[in-house]
């Protein structure tokens, strides 16, 4: 029988129970342990997860159970001691939500803190395991596009929630090549007293190696996808070639036109009860040696790094060289730099979110 993994999950809001039942219902996981700052989160959960051990204390929980995994889902601001509790507790592998983190910063030390522990690390870009982004990847890798010389993505919710994954997907349809710089602007303040503070607009081109353009658009500017009822899903993520272009709706299925195929599309959403299952097995594979994440800490770090460049640019002007070289705190130079000017929405969707109906 193959081995079993130990977990302990911090955080019982909406994603970290979406990742202790995608863990329990995996009979290569055991949850062991459970945490939360809210004894009633835990007292709710515990049931559903076996009765793992509860606990309000992650480090001391994590250090009593040794788990194989520690999978945290807390807020941005708690990326630094979460990943310290887990490595000091020795597990084996550690995930993660998006984005790495707030600032470079802080991510070049959460990598640091990475290699030196040897330890295995995942980032939460999991709707990579939906049938439409599948489906846009498989056009992408066929060749059926011609050499692809553009990638974009744009998302109307607000950038430290959504352009991540935006950034991911596309280099992922790119083939993931290497980022040269990047160029942005922003707009609006509104957004930074959020738990994911951010910038209520920011916009942006990367430069990739391989002559590989991409432009990335993320909060109240972003347009909208009408063909999208729901607002967190109005994310279009796609890739042009010279001989078609290719593209998926998080919650509107996938669409292309190549020159042997002509118009091809089909169906597709977002869907946790079918995308964590796929992500959460990967750990499992990881852990036996036998494939390495597809969301593993060093792509998402290269992610990390043209977000923190775009904000980096559009609070000093100019491009900005990648890889980075040294660390910034981006979120106080965004917020030093922008003006105070309300932020202009491309569609009327997007006023009730910014709180501008």
């Amino acid at each position: 029988m193959s081995k079993q993994y130990t977990v302990v999950v911090v955080g019982m809001g909406k994603r970290g129970k979406h990742h202790a039942a995608a863990f329990n219902s995996n009979p290569r996981f055991k949850v062991v342990g459970i945490c939360d700052i809210v004894q009633a989160a835990l007292d709710a959960a515990a049931p559903t997860l076996g009765n793992p051990r509860t606990s309000t204390d992650a480090a001391a929980l994590a250090k009593e159970l040794k788990p194989d995994v520690f999978c945290f889902c807390t807020m941005p601001h708690l990326r630094t001691p979460m990943l310290r509790a887990g490595i000091e507790a020795g597990a084996k592998l550690i995930a993660f939500e998006k984005p790495v983190a707030l600032t470079s910063d802080e991510a070049i030390v959460l990598r640091s803190m990475i290699q030196k522990a040897g330890v295995k690390a995942v980032v939460s870009h999991q709707h990579r395991y939906g049938v439409h982004y599948r489906k846009v990847k498989e056009i992408c890798a066929s060749g059926a596009l011609g050499r692809i010389h553009t990638v974009y993505g744009t998302a109307t919710g607000w950038m430290t929630h959504m352009l991540s994954h935006m950034i991911d997907y596309a280099r992922w349809y790119a083939g993931e090549p290497v980022a040269q710089w990047a160029m942005a602007q922003a707009a609006g303040k509104s957004k930074f007293t959020d738990n994911h503070p951010s910038p209520d607009f920011i916009s942006g081109i990367v430069q990739f190696a391989g002559d590989i353009r991409g432009y990335f658009e993320s909060g109240a500017g972003a347009p909208d996808q009408p063909e999208v009822a729901k607002w967190w899903g109005k994310n279009r993520i796609g890739a042009q070639g010279t001989e078609g272009f290719a593209e998926v709706l998080t919650n509107g299925g996938w669409r292309a036109v190549t020159k042997s195929g002509g118009y091809q599309s089909g169906e597709g959403a977002m869907n946790y009860d079918l995308d964590m299952p796929p992500y959460i097995q990967e750990m499992a594979d990881w852990l036996d040696g036998t494939k390495v994440h597809s969301c593993n800490f060093d792509n998402a770090y290269a992610g990390a790094e043209i977000m923190l460049a775009l904000q980096r640019s559009a609070a000093e002007g100019g491009q900005i060289a990648l890889p980075l070289t040294g660390g910034a705190d981006e979120q106080s130079l965004l917020k030093a730099r922008i003006s105070d000017k309300t932020v202009l929405v491309s569609s009327p969707v997007n006023k009730k979110e910014f709180g501008l109906a």
